[in-house]
């Protein structure tokens, strides 16, 4: 019995579109009727629920007359467009058959994680639990870029699920576990509970299913985020939902680590886009490993990139290993006159941390 998951006060489901469509690309109303009764369960409960749902282009494939998932960007959010009315109209009518309203919420990865969004959404949310309203959250298919050809749909509910403070992410997929490769491969082999996502050794070179783009590998980088977020996440089959809810012994288990980073901190390890790289020395990667120590001007080799004060580098070792990530507190300019020099040299009196310990992120 997982406790952790069983008594969540907040619970955030994610569900994909390879479980939200038929075989021809229509949406299975009947898996729609299956999420909207266990999540009015989970309500009636006392339980506080987020969906997170793909499926707005796969809703647009039939309705459109396609066979497949289109490839190319625009008639992917034009079929995005066409089934995002239809996603939301089913999923309102199935939560109205339990008394419960539903709140539609378009959001990208973006509007998570800019600080003026992030609270708007925050609020918003917040609200609507007050309200005994369900949040249905989407990704903004018809907007975004990024996240319709990366499918990101798995990092935006890790994301909603620290946003929210959720004790439960559980992650729905075709797939009933995690395995050591694709679960058709031979000799693959089921994995029940994963402590520690650093020392995971598992294939996740083969992708999604024809009618989403979400893979393994960007439901174990929502895993991540959400355990470094105080949020423990189950992945597994749709089918499994209840038994999942009910804190049963389906899907794989990871539980949440004891310590919740900062948002920010969140946004710099798994979404910033680094404007730059910092190399160091030897000296400055044990210092910075033992976690204690922010980065000196004194222990950069090179500066690589253009980037201002303020913005998201990365930093790498005399190998070229990467060490973590951080905000850097000079520009490129200021940071290449200053690297290699330590404040006891004259005219370099004035240094401040190249990146601070409190705005770094280091690597597992």
């Amino acid at each position: 019995m997982r406790n952790e998951v069983a008594s969540a006060g907040r619970i955030v489901v994610k569900v994909g579109s390879s479980s939200l469509t038929l075989p021809n690309g229509q949406l299975d109303q009947a898996r729609v009727a299956q999420l909207a009764r266990l999540l009015s369960e989970a309500h009636e409960r006392g339980a506080r629920v987020v969906l997170v749902t793909s499926g707005a282009i796969a809703a647009g494939i039939g309705p459109l007359g396609l066979r497949r998932r289109p490839r190319d960007l625009e008639t992917q959010q034009a079929a995005a467009a066409v089934g995002q009315g239809q996603l939301v109209r089913a999923y309102s009518d199935a939560f109205a058959e339990h008394g419960l309203l539903i709140a539609q919420l378009l959001l990208t990865v973006e509007d998570v994680l800019r600080p003026k969004t992030y609270r708007n959404a925050l609020n918003t949310i917040s609200r609507l639990f007050r309200l005994g309203v369900v949040p249905i959250v989407n990704e903004n298919d018809t907007v975004a870029t990024h996240e319709i050809r990366f499918g990101d749909n798995d990092r935006l509910a890790a994301l909603i699920a620290h946003l929210v403070r959720a004790d439960a992410l559980i992650l729905m997929s075709d797939v009933d576990a995690l395995y050591t490769a694709h679960p058709d491969t031979p000799g693959a082999e089921r994995i029940d509970r994963v402590e520690n996502l650093a020392k995971l050794k598992v294939d996740t070179s083969r992708l999604g299913s024809r009618v989403g783009t979400g893979g393994m590998r960007t439901k174990l980088l929502a895993a991540d985020i959400a355990t470094q977020a105080g949020v423990s996440v189950v992945l597994g089959h749709a089918d499994d939902l209840g038994a999942a809810l009910a804190g049963e012994d389906v899907g794989t288990f990871f539980p949440a680590r004891k310590r919740r980073r900062p948002r920010r901190l969140l946004w710099l390890a798994f979404a910033a886009e680094p404007r730059g790289r910092l190399h160091v020395d030897d000296g400055a990667s044990i210092a910075l490993r033992r976690g204690k120590a922010s980065l000196l001007a004194a222990g950069i080799t090179r500066v690589e990139g253009t980037f201002a004060e303020g913005e998201p580098v990365e930093i790498v070792g005399a190998g070229g290993e990467p060490l973590g990530r951080g905000f850097v507190g000079y520009s490129s300019a200021e940071l290449a006159a200053e690297a290699g020099h330590s404040s006891a040299e004259e005219g370099h009196e004035e240094q401040r941390p190249a990146v601070h310990r409190d705005q770094m992120m280091l690597a597992d």
